[in-house]
């Protein structure tokens, strides 16, 4: 057996346990477990992980605009699906809004309807971020390095204050909350849905495309000279990792039962920039495994030691609010200090499969 078969048999098996996984958690949890809210914020944190690791990762643009793409998907997600009986009470300063109607409806409702409504309200989502990306990116993509993510970022801000703005709150709902709208209940609905977009960007990042983004990572002028497009390529990369954080967006508001814009600060991008660090730049299976990790120490693991009690031990004078920040962070430089490229690497899963230590392989070439 080759050791390509060998790998998609791996991958294959992977998939397959972590599916049977999803399908065990629905069937033995309430949707209103930890265990399940963890699950899914770590799922929706995965997407978002990998689409800017598409972006930084393997292109080598610095972009901190994530959020404001989130941002962007969860308005239209939130916008286009509220049921139109409940825009009154939840467009309650603007007269019920300027939309008066909801893709679920419009496509009869149901179960079969409310999904593929749910799944069209994402989509128009992604779309909409790639579209604006396509939009600040002939100004901004002609930046580099610091200078590209402090405009990324600035814009984020930007678009944060804009949905604010009382002027569009008849779409927007300006600072008020977006509420009632349908989510999907079940983890496995998560996994499929985020795995099919995950397995989107790998088929891209091992397309042609995904090559010529990996030649302008390395090296900007061989790449040129080779007769890649360079600004066709890099507009490319930052439209279509726009479009995934969105979806991704769009997915977060599901998970949380409400849009607020007030909570798509730069501190989400840094999050989500923090992944990418620690899971590996570079790899798509680093920034999954970092996103459950991170999402399963930050929101469960470590609780305990905000509200005085934490492995069986009861010390109220220690384990007080803000120390799981604390330790979170020593245990995040541990990490930076000992896996200096991430836990990954550049490596994927299927990589790992069959590999030798270093002494049995000069051994064997010896021999």
């Amino acid at each position: 057996m080759t050791r390509d078969r060998k790998k998609t048999i791996f991958l294959a098996a992977v998939l397959l346990v972590i599916l049977a996984a999803g399908v065990a958690v629905d069937l033995a949890l309430p949707s209103y477990h930890i265990a399940v809210k963890v699950i899914k914020k770590a799922t929706v944190y995965a997407l978002v992980a990998v689409s800017m690791n598409l972006l930084n990762g393997f292109t080598g643009l610095f972009s901190l605009g994530q959020a404001g793409f989130m941002l962007l998907g969860a308005v239209a997600y939130g916008v286009l699906t509220i049921p139109v009986a409940d825009r009154l009470s939840v467009y309650q300063y603007f007269d019920g809004g300027l939309i008066q109607f909801s893709l679920p409806e419009l496509l009869g409702g149901g179960t079969v309807g409310t999904t593929v409504g749910m799944l069209l309200a994402l989509a128009v989502g992604g779309i909409l971020s790639a579209l604006v990306a396509w939009l600040i990116g002939l100004p901004v993509l002609r930046l580099r390095s610091d200078y590209l993510a402090i405009a990324t970022l600035g814009f984020a801000e930007i678009l944060r204050a804009f949905f604010q703005w009382n002027a569009l709150g008849p779409i927007t709902n300006a600072s008020n909350l977006l509420r009632g709208y349908p989510d999907f209940q079940h983890v496995t609905s998560y996994f499929l849905l985020a795995g099919v977009l995950i397995a989107v960007i790998v088929l891209l990042i091992n397309s042609t495309y995904g090559r010529a983004f990996k030649a302008i990572r390395d090296d900007e002028v061989a790449a040129e000279a080779m007769g890649i497009n360079l600004a066709k390529h890099k507009r490319m990369a930052f439209i279509i990792s726009s479009f995934f954080a969105g979806v991704g967006g769009g997915m977060l508001a599901m998970y949380n039962g409400t849009i607020s814009s007030a909570s798509f600060k730069s501190s989400m991008t840094y999050e989500i920039l923090l992944i990418v660090v620690i899971g590996g730049i570079g790899s798509i299976s680093g920034s999954v495994i970092a996103s459950f990790l991170y999402i399963f120490s930050s929101e469960w693991l470590l609780r305990g030691l905000d509200s005085g009690s934490f492995l069986g031990i009861n010390a109220p004078g220690l384990f007080k609010n803000g120390f799981r920040m604390a330790v979170f962070s020593v245990i995040i430089m541990l990490i930076v200090l000992f896996f200096r490229r991430g836990i990954m690497g550049d490596k994927e899963l299927p990589d790992l499969l069959g590999r030798r230590p270093k002494r049995r392989r000069k051994e064997a070439a010896d021999k």
